[in-house]
């Protein structure tokens, strides 16, 4: 499995310092690409579990 960060990092500090302000943490990012890898998880075995080979919206419900 690749480590790379599944989050545009930039994006992601512009929308919390326009949000809030704030400043981000370089940690941020790689917390919330675990989180993002574990709904992913989730949502492929969801779609397993239903016999598709397509991801879909109601899969990360």
């Amino acid at each position: 499995m690749s480590d790379e960060v599944l989050v545009v990092i930039s994006k992601l500090k512009k929308y919390i310092k326009d949000k809030s302000g704030m400043n981000t943490s370089a940690a941020v990012a790689e917390a919330l690409t675990a989180r993002i890898r574990g709904l992913c998880d989730q949502a492929i075995e969801n779609a397993k579990s239903d016999g598709r080979k397509t991801v879909m919206d109601r899969d990360f419900g």
